[in-house]
């Protein structure tokens, strides 16, 4: 039609123009996004890919940080399948941890419940249980170390003042790795409490409804409304507790440094002391990839069980 300019053509010069002041344009806005996050990547490279590869080839050899490596192979690797020191770690660290999760779960579901209500206060309440999370985990060490002091404790002096005999607490083989998951309770459990409780608001109110309308008391509405509406956050906080507990190390610094007569060595201890305390570099290292297989395999576990939840749920449905 007249007075309408006509198309270019792949083969028009103007349209050839156009396409190299794209490109240009295009690899201009390249360079300015790499000049930006250039540093993020180097910091990213500097502070976790350079020493997660320098620390892989330190597994395979004898350093002590300070003469020349020497390159072992798997001979780090072969120790520590012999080293008693570190079954006692593993072993710490697993019962640390079958006690601190559940537990920690158990009770910030059974507090989120309650704080869940309408109550006076209830935002008071909910703060409190939640200050101990954000106190550091060396405060906690040095603060519950004063309180369970076998000589000079205040929880010493209010056992002798109820008549029961004073206890060790930190300083005794048997109570020392208790008393340090109570510790931890003490200040975890709010992060769980927090979790279930954002969860529990999101559970459809129609469904909880229908099951009252049905005949449904609390254990029912409980068991067959609340907890399977719970499972994406239980499987969650399964992970996360149970990665935070394998990885517990400065708690343990702060009160016991792993004693008394190793009760209380935990495995990221071991790591540390094997480094820095005996100058065993690679045998840390060494540790220190056992330790990280084993998060990717519960990582990966809790991944695969993950995804078939929905496909079990289908199939009981």
């Amino acid at each position: 039609m007249p007075g309408l300019p006509t198309p270019l053509t792949l083969s028009d010069p103007g349209h050839e123009r156009q396409l190299r002041a794209l490109r240009r344009r295009r690899r201009g806005e390249s360079a300015t996004a790499w000049a930006f996050i250039s540093p993020a990547v180097l910091v990213i490279l500097g502070l976790s890919v350079v020493p997660v590869v320098w620390s892989v080839l330190l597994s395979f050899q004898a350093d002590d940080l300070v003469t020349p490596s020497r390159w072992v192979g798997l001979d780090n690797y072969r120790a520590l399948t012999k080293d008693p020191h570190f079954s006692q770690a593993v072993w710490n660290t697993l019962e640390y941890t079958g006690l601190y999760v559940p537990l920690s779960m158990l009770l910030g579901l059974a507090l989120a419940l309650v704080l869940n209500r309408r109550i006076r206060l209830v935002g008071l309440y909910r703060t409190l249980i939640f200050v101990p999370f954000v106190i550091s985990a060396t405060a906690q060490g040095v603060l519950f170390s004063f309180i369970l002091d076998p000589q000079f404790g205040v929880a010493n002096s209010v056992l002798h003042a109820i008549g029961v005999s004073p206890q060790g607490f930190l300083s005794d083989p048997g109570q020392a790795l208790l008393i340090l998951v109570a510790i931890s309770l003490w200040s975890g459990t709010g992060f769980c409490v927090v979790v279930y409780l954002a969860a529990l608001q999101d559970v459809p109110p129609s469904l909880i409804e229908a099951a009252r309308l049905d005949g449904a008391g609390r254990l029912q509405l409980l068991r067959h409304v609340v907890l399977p509406a719970l499972t994406p956050v239980n499987v969650f906080l399964l992970l996360w507790q149970t990665i935070n507990a394998l990885q517990v190390f400065d708690l343990v610094y702060v009160t016991t440094k792993g004693g008394p007569l190793g009760s209380t060595t935990v495995i990221v201890y071991f790591i540390w002391e094997q480094a820095f305390k005996n100058f065993t570099a690679g045998y840390g290292a060494a540790a220190a990839y056992v330790l990280a297989l084993a998060l990717l395999v519960i990582a990966g576990g809790m991944r695969v069980v993950r995804r078939r939840q929905p496909a079990i749920e289908g199939a009981v449905r």
